[in-house]
């Protein structure tokens, strides 16, 4: 039996030992869920941001004396965010904010001790308790395996969402299946809220759980009372039940409300919240096409079981869905950047609503009229007539005169797609929070956000290669306004930039980081469920592109849905009036938003544009080859061979050159779009038509971000 003295010798040595750090996942999950960016924990530890990253995805540790600063500081958020299942420490906290919902647009105020979402895949909770009389089967078909199990909020045991079929069976995740007796709207409704256990946690400290998600097969819309279709041309139009339908004045009845969308294919049920409880339910019915084909390929026609897996995925990855890819998008932003946080008011010591710095607030704001559309009321009242900015993404085709013989003896145009290239231009991407101010004659500054009047046409560059500063290519030809990377680009291109006006924003920050980082994550661990990986190397990343949908239908709409998110919801920034009823000058909906935001929007296609360019550029430079066509994320190269393999740059060591286009299914990276003979792209060209456009095998559908 060991002596008390070489116990006590153990324990010393234990206590000697350096400290141990939390598993690299536990220490991401604490970070989100003190809301701290990874950018600004570098900034405490005096480090960097791509250290943090290698710290949160276990590719190094911290030495001391940062290993004890870090250790401290996850200390003290484990005692305040537990995990799942976990007593928490008790704290002080602050006298609650009663929340008054009264809509959509409402701000709740936040619950600063609540844990962040883990973007982690569905898996089976516990399986609830069904009626005696029903077998215990979880679908009529199988869903496809699942990935790891995310951690269960207890007030949430059955997932974010559930699909409701004509037979009372509701489909949860994780092949759980419900008992749900509801026979009209309003049952459903209450039922939801009270006995379903769905819903999903907030994004952030300060933000707000998210409503439970009701998807509804056609036989369960029936069964509803709800037509199985939106028959007639008004309805069609409008997308929405009329204000007579049943099912409308029965909702109104109850003393439930609709938003202004009405009962549309996203339909979204509430009340007043009642103290810290929101009452509100999303509806989607999926034979009112609330799941678009073209961001959610094939999943209206799959099986309860495994629509619910695949919503299931993108709201635990993602965000649940409270309308299209787009609005999700949109959505996202305001989740992960709340517009509140709880303050304590000097005068009353109260805790009250106030302004989360980093947000976009809770107001609309006015844009400067450069950045406006010709119809917003900024420039029809104020008469402005001095032009618009034109960021847009590529729409470029090279002059045929310019293909040298070499070029066209080549037999092939392959196609480059480079992944969520929006997203990628996201990162770390500075952009104005405050109203613009208008400057005249200012020094150009790149680190400042805003919009500039510039004459670039003097910039002669490589007809071979589009233009940086023209969507479709062509070389300025005079004075135009330009967002601050394009111009930060003239001046790394080496030419001097001399401003004759600006409208600019004192109060910046990277809005976005969050938004990207949850979107990256989502985007590169979906590929990877997929066989996907970033250890593979470039020939057998393309192998496994090959061949990657095929394997899982369900994870390949998910990977679709997080793609049409990201373009989605930089569009949403900018979104225009629709209906033929409207007059120039007048606001539309998107306006009330403090999300309208046409600068943000400009900013992010324009540092995707300039990237675009900078790699097309170094291409030239190392390789010699010259793009044939450029389509907003995708480029035709000629090349000697079928495979990208055979045009791209790579070291003697066999690693690819740094600058130029990369192989890899990260955002920013590229993989292959297509591969046509060049007698056939040339052919286009001749036309003046975009190869890039077809190279696929199809008609390309640009999406501009609208």
């Amino acid at each position: 039996m060991a002596s008390e003295e070489e116990l006590f010798a153990n324990i010393d040595a234990l206590l000697e030992e350096e400290p141990q750090l939390p598993p690299p996942a536990e220490r991401a999950r604490l970070r989100e869920a003190a809301g701290i960016t990874q950018a600004r924990l570098a900034q405490a530890l005096k480090s960097t941001v791509q250290t943090v990253k290698n710290y949160e995805n276990g590719r190094s540790e911290p030495k001391s004396p940062r290993l004890e600063a870090y250790q401290r500081l996850l200390n003290g958020w484990a005692a305040r965010y537990p995990a799942h299942g976990t007593p928490a420490a008790p704290a002080p906290q602050p006298a609650p904010v009663p929340d008054t919902f009264t809509g959509p647009a409402a701000s709740e105020s936040p619950d600063t001790n609540a844990p962040a979402q883990a973007p982690a895949a569905p898996a089976a909770p516990e399986r609830p308790a069904r009626s005696a009389g029903r077998p215990a089967t979880s679908s009529r078909r199988p869903a496809a395996k699942k990935a790891a199990a995310p951690a269960v909020d207890p007030r949430f045991p059955h997932g974010p969402l559930a699909v409701l079929d004509g037979d009372g069976s509701a489909y949860a995740v994780g092949g759980v299946v419900l008992d749900c007796p509801a026979t009209t709207v309003v049952e459903l409704v209450e039922w939801t809220l009270r006995e379903s256990g769905l819903g999903a946690p907030k994004l952030n400290r300060y933000g707000k759980d998210s409503d439970p998600l009701i998807v509804l097969a056609a036989a369960a819309a029936v069964k509803l009372g709800l037509p199985e279709r939106l028959e007639g041309h008004e309805q069609r139009r409008s997308l929405r039940l009329p204000e007579d339908h049943p099912v409308v004045k029965q909702v109104a009845k109850a003393k439930w409300q609709l938003t202004q969308r009405g009962f549309g294919p996203w339909a979204r049920i509430y009340r007043k919240a009642q103290g810290r409880d929101r009452q509100c339910v999303q509806l989607a019915i999926l034979s009112w096409d609330a799941l678009d084909e073209r961001s959610w390929p094939g999943v209206a026609e799959m099986e309860p079981a495994d629509i619910a897996r695949v919503l299931g995925v993108y709201a635990q990855r993602v965000i649940t869905p409270r309308g299209s890819t787009a609005v999700s998008g949109l959505e996202l932003m305001t989740a992960l950047r709340p517009p509140t946080k709880a303050v304590q008011d000097p005068a009353t010591g109260n805790w009250v609503s106030g302004y989360n710095p980093g947000s976009l607030g809770t107001e609309p704001m006015d844009p400067a009229p450069p950045e406006a559309t010709p119809e917003h009321p900024v420039v029809v009242n104020s008469g402005w007539s001095g032009g618009f900015l034109n960021e847009e993404a590529y729409q470029w085709v090279r002059d045929v005169d310019t293909l040298s013989d070499e070029e066209c003896t080549l037999p092939w145009a392959v196609g480059l797609d480079l992944n969520t290239a929006f997203l990628a231009a996201a990162a770390r991407l500075v952009v104005g929070l405050s109203t613009p101010d208008h400057f005249h004659a200012p020094t150009f500054n790149p680190k400042i956000p805003g919009s500039w009047l510039a004459d670039l046409s003097h910039i002669e560059l490589d007809p071979r290669l589009p233009s940086p500063f023209t969507p479709d290519g062509s070389r300025p030809t005079g004075p135009a306004w330009y967002q601050t990377h394009t111009l930060a680009y003239a001046q790394e291109l080496g030419y001097d930039v001399h401003p004759i006006e600006a409208y600019l924003r004192r109060e910046t920050g990277a809005y976005l980081d969050p938004w990207h980082d949850r979107l990256k994550t989502a985007y590169v661990d979906t590929l990877a469920d997929m066989g996907v990986t970033r250890d593979l190397s470039d020939t057998e990343f393309l192998a496994a592109m090959e061949h990657h949908k095929e394997k899982d239908p369900a994870l390949a709409a998910v990977l679709t849905a997080i793609k049409a998110t990201v373009k989605g919801g930089v569009g949403k920034l900018r979104e225009r009036p629709q209906g033929k009823h409207y007059k120039e000058g007048e606001t539309w909906p998107a306006l009330s938003r403090p999300t309208w935001r046409p600068d943000i929007r400009a900013a992010v296609i324009s540092k995707a544009r300039v990237s675009m360019h900078r790699k097309l550029r170094n291409m030239a430079e190392m390789t010699g080859l010259y793009p044939l066509a450029v389509l907003s994320d995708c480029v035709v190269y000629p090349s000697p061979g079928t495979s990208p393999l055979d045009f791209l740059p790579y070291a003697a060591s066999g690693k690819p050159q740094p600058g130029g286009f990369r192989l890899g299914p990260t955002p920013g990276l590229a993989k292959l779009e297509g591969v046509q003979q060049m007698l056939w792209a040339v052919d286009l060209m001749e036309k003046g038509l975009n190869p890039a456009r077809h190279i696929k095998g199809g008609d390309a559908v640009l999406d501009e971000g609208e």
